[in-house]
């Protein structure tokens, strides 16, 4: 499976960016008073990508043997899932008013890009210890594991 790390990655960063572009674009078409944001196609297009993203991160912890609750960083991120999944869910449709919602899909968005502070840092305080952890010019997204 190593062979196909690359592609594999590709695949988790796709759905990394549509996970979060798809939360974008529900929570702001709510906000502006659309009716369309909770429709079933949506919903299920968000829980493929889910799907998806998260066989494509069981599968690369396998090829680099990295996981959660033994490497830090792969803790925070599985730690700030849950707060994400939480507040998307909080933003999108379980909030009580309007300003918790907004309130909620804001930071739903401050630990998405959390989130990927620390997957480019690979350090569980992402932006806070490295800046520079979002400039996408630091390394390759799709370089493969050291071994």
């Amino acid at each position: 499976m190593a062979e196909f790390y690359a592609q594999i990655k590709w695949v988790h960063v796709l759905t990394v960016v549509l996970s979060g572009g798809l939360l974008f674009a529900r929570g702001l078409a709510a906000h502006l008073g659309a009716g369309w944001t909770m429709a079933w196609p949506l919903r299920w297009l968000s829980y493929t990508i889910d799907t998806v993203l998260f066989t494509a991160a069981l599968m690369l912890v396998t090829i680099v043997h990295q996981y959660p609750f033994v490497h830090a960083w792969l803790t925070a991120k599985v730690l700030l899932l849950a707060v994400y999944i939480g507040l998307g869910s909080l933003a999108l449709k379980r909030g009580s008013t309007r300003r918790v919602r907004v309130t909620c899909w804001v930071l739903a968005l401050a630990v998405y890009v959390f989130i990927i502070s620390v997957a480019r840092s690979h350090d569980p305080f992402g932006l806070l210890h490295h800046p520079e952890a979002l400039d996408l010019g630091q390394r390759p997204l799709f370089s493969t594991p050291v071994s």
